[in-house]
């Protein structure tokens, strides 16, 4: 694991961006498309703006990155709070990325029927291969959860399938999620987290005593993979130095 901070959320995103166009001209050397799995929130709509402006807009060959996400709200595109509505108008709807290599979560369909599809298309993409997505990007939220993997929800223990869903009384609405071992089985995974709300979970999670049900990121650790911490100054500032 390697943690790397950065002093604002600018310059967060910025270092991000950087990495991650790197990766997308290093892996497409090697084959002929990249896997980037999005992730919805707040923090990422800065790293999102920088991909889609110059220079990455023009340097990222796009016709070869393939979308998915992590996990969606079972809300209708329309809504506010639709992950995958959020990645379009920051970023996939200004970039010239075909409509065939993006991979929705569905959610006009039943939450458990999406689950099952989005489970069909990993499958297809990846089948029975060693390693899954070449990038995964992650948040975690003040309670130290990633994806929809809840501090005390069944699904962060799931270990047999990729995709699921399940209502969370909480929020009052169902969740569709990527499972750990899918992103466990990821090249490379990396979590963004910014911002002094952060900074009692960040420490805990990567410093205390594993407690995947009170803080279910502990979970992410890459079997074969690269595992690093996109943070900034703040999130960062109780972790020992």
């Amino acid at each position: 694991m390697q943690i790397h901070i950065a002093k604002n959320t600018a310059d967060l995103s910025q270092e991000l961006a950087i990495r991650i166009a790197e990766l997308i001209r290093e892996v497409l050397t090697k084959q002929d498309r990249f896997t980037f799995v999005l992730s919805g929130g707040s923090t990422p709509k800065a790293l999102y703006a920088l991909l889609a402006s110059a220079p990455y807009s023009e340097s990222i060959d796009w016709q070869k990155v393939h979308f998915f996400w992590g996990d969606e709200r079972a809300v209708p595109f329309e809504d506010d709070r639709n992950n995958a509505r959020m990645c379009y108008e920051e970023l996939l709807d200004k970039v010239n990325v075909p409509a065939s290599n993006i991979h929705v979560m569905r959610t006009d369909i039943g939450p458990g029927e999406s689950a099952a599809e989005y489970e069909k298309v990993l499958k297809t993409y990846f089948g029975d291969a060693e390693v899954t997505f070449d990038f995964v990007l992650l948040g975690m939220g003040d309670d130290g959860h990633t994806l929809s993997l809840f501090p005390g929800t069944d699904v962060v223990h799931e270990q047999n399938v990729w995709a699921t869903a399940f209502f969370l009384p909480a929020q009052d609405m169902y969740r569709i999620t990527l499972t750990a071992p899918v992103v466990n089985a990821a090249k490379y995974v990396a979590f963004m987290a910014a911002g002094a709300g952060k900074a009692d979970t960040l420490k805990s999670v990567l410093e205390g005593e594993t407690n995947l049900d009170k803080f279910p990121s502990q979970i992410i650790n890459p079997a074969k993979g690269e595992l690093h911490w996109f943070v900034d100054e703040a999130a960062a500032a109780l972790l020992s130095k």
